[in-house]
């Protein structure tokens, strides 16, 4: 017998949810206040482990990331073409659930509501990506002027509410009609094409963006699109993945050497044309994982090195001294593209700063392997990897299977930057982990893990910097939950829980953290 006393299922459920969300939001509602008054009861959740602004040297940046095909959205629309993810993702069984990009977390119309959420967290700055496709189409040619409008809305906001915008020129994301055209990254003319394309970015909101980088990931791109066909457009030999097209032994070498031309080309554009006018500086994104030798071993410590070599080496290299490393020359002999005099001097010095993107650390170690009968990118290496050291793991794993909690990598990582590179200005411009998709709200919330994520790298970072490390600035990964990859949205790296049945933002515990660390005293 059902009486007025009784609520129907389906109404309980709302009630209980409607009242879940007011319980979080009041209590997050309470802790921004008890923050801003310096409250003792948030002092546990929210230790920052005696980090604070004021422990920075002066003016050192603290911002947050994302990237145009992960946050974006609008993907078919208000003029945008398709990239090579846009077609990557239609593959069955490519990407969790078949999950894309299309709405992903909608900050085409919500970019407002997020540069808020900065602003209320104390970030100094915002990094994000360009859509090449959605100011270019087809790439080159037309422009789509819907896209522009977009980039100055998001621009003019950031500024507005005193967040400095730092504008990404490529995020894994080449105009389909490119690939289309002429096979994109492997064909020469991209370096004119994105030259142009940069430029016009540079013309068109360098009055306001004084920050520029080129390419997020330039080794991911080589190695994941054309070595083991895990990332689009998914080429590589049969040997290394389900690819129907490519040659591991070669199209990643090809690539990257257009990828660094390109860089090169559009850096020549900003400072023969821009640069003095606009007062701007403009640099790349490498990824660095850092590699620890397994034992003491000399083997094992050249395998360490091969490793940092056919990683970051692979492009900072050129960058700094104009050619690939030797390790690199060596062992991949004639399949590895030259650059020519012009070019040299092109490539060389190319950088007015290096963005490294620092998440982990693995030990490496010599497998003493007879020479490969397929070659590839991986395969040159000759290195094993290894995540534990007398059964004991290298550090708490996170939800993706490749990221562990290593913070003194971080140190080891940028002492090394400083030392084989000349100590060049450094921007830390991603670092960050990821819990599972299906986290519940509450404990989605309670990101506690997150937070001592962060308390450990940024203490490493700090570490560095007091011992040389010329690093200026810090983002984090990433601002939002949002379209991780093949992953889709079963990882969610964001300081700031995205609801993906309805798009609603809730703050993590980890974003009045850096409330809190990123304070500023009022003098």
């Amino acid at each position: 017998m059902r009486g007025n006393s009784q609520l129907p299922l389906s109404l309980l459920l709302v009630v209980l949810t409607f009242l879940l969300r007011i319980n979080y939001c009041s209590a997050y509602a309470a802790a921004d206040v008890a923050i801003e008054r310096g409250s003792s009861s948030e002092s546990v959740s929210l230790d920052t482990g005696g980090l604070s602004r004021a422990k920075f040297p002066k003016g050192f940046l603290f911002g947050t990331a994302t990237s145009a095909y992960q946050v974006e959205g609008m993907a078919d629309k208000d003029g945008r073409g398709p990239s090579i993810w846009d077609e990557f993702v239609k593959i069955p069984g490519i990407v969790a659930n078949n999950a894309t990009g299309e709405v992903s977390v909608d900050q085409y119309h919500r970019y407002k509501e997020d540069v808020d959420i900065m602003a209320r967290m104390n970030f100094d700055a915002y990094r994000f990506s360009i859509s090449w496709s959605r100011i270019f189409p087809d790439g080159t040619g037309k422009v789509n002027w819907k896209g522009v409008a977009y980039y100055n809305r998001l621009i003019n906001y950031l500024l507005e509410r005193g967040i400095t915008p730092y504008a990404n020129l490529y995020h894994y994301d080449l105009p389909l009609a490119l690939e289309k055209k002429y096979m994109g990254l492997l064909s020469h003319q991209v370096v004119k094409d994105f030259a142009d394309y940069a430029d016009f970015c540079f013309k068109t909101f360098g009055d306001r963006v004084k920050n520029w980088m080129t390419f997020n990931e330039p080794r991911v791109v080589a190695a994941l699109g054309y070595d083991n066909g895990f990332f689009a457009p998914g080429r590589c030999s049969k040997a290394f993945g389900n690819c129907t097209a490519g040659n591991s032994a070669t199209e990643p070498y090809i690539v990257a050497h257009n990828l660094i031309l390109s860089h090169a080309a559009a850096v020549q554009r900003y400072r023969q044309k821009y640069q003095d006018k606009q007062k701007g500086r403009i640099g790349i994104l490498l990824d660095f994982v850092w590699y620890e030798p397994l034992t003491r071993s000399k083997a094992d410590n050249y395998a360490a090195q091969r490793a940092r070599d056919f990683h970051v080496g692979w492009f900072l290299h050129p960058i700094v001294y104009g050619e690939y490393p030797k390790t690199i020359q060596n062992i991949v002999g004639n399949r590895l593209p030259k650059f020519t005099t012009e070019e040299v001097k092109m490539v060389k010095g190319s950088i007015d700063f290096v963005g490294i993107n620092q998440y982990t650390t693995y030990y490496m170690f010599d497998p003493h392997l007879a020479k490969p009968k397929d070659l590839g990118y991986q395969q040159d290496w000759n290195a094993g990897f290894a995540y534990a050291k007398n059964g004991i793991p290298i550090g708490p794993r996170a939800n993706s299977y490749w990221l562990y909690n290593v913070p003194w990598g971080m140190y080891k990582a940028l002492m090394y930057i400083k030392e084989r590179y000349g100590n060049p200005t450094v921007i830390l411009s991603e670092n960050g982990m990821d819990d599972p998709g299906n986290v519940t709200l509450p404990k989605a919330l309670q990101d506690t893990t997150r937070i001592n994520f962060y308390k450990g790298y940024l203490t490493q970072l700090k570490k560095a910097v007091d011992d040389g490390a010329n690093v200026v600035g810090y983002f984090a990964w990433s601002l939002l939950d949002n379209f991780e990859w093949r992953l889709g949205y079963t990882s969610r790296f964001g300081i700031v829980y995205v609801d993906f049945s309805n798009l609603k933002r809730y703050p993590k515990m980890s974003a009045y953290w850096y409330k809190q660390l990123l304070k500023r005293n009022k003098d």
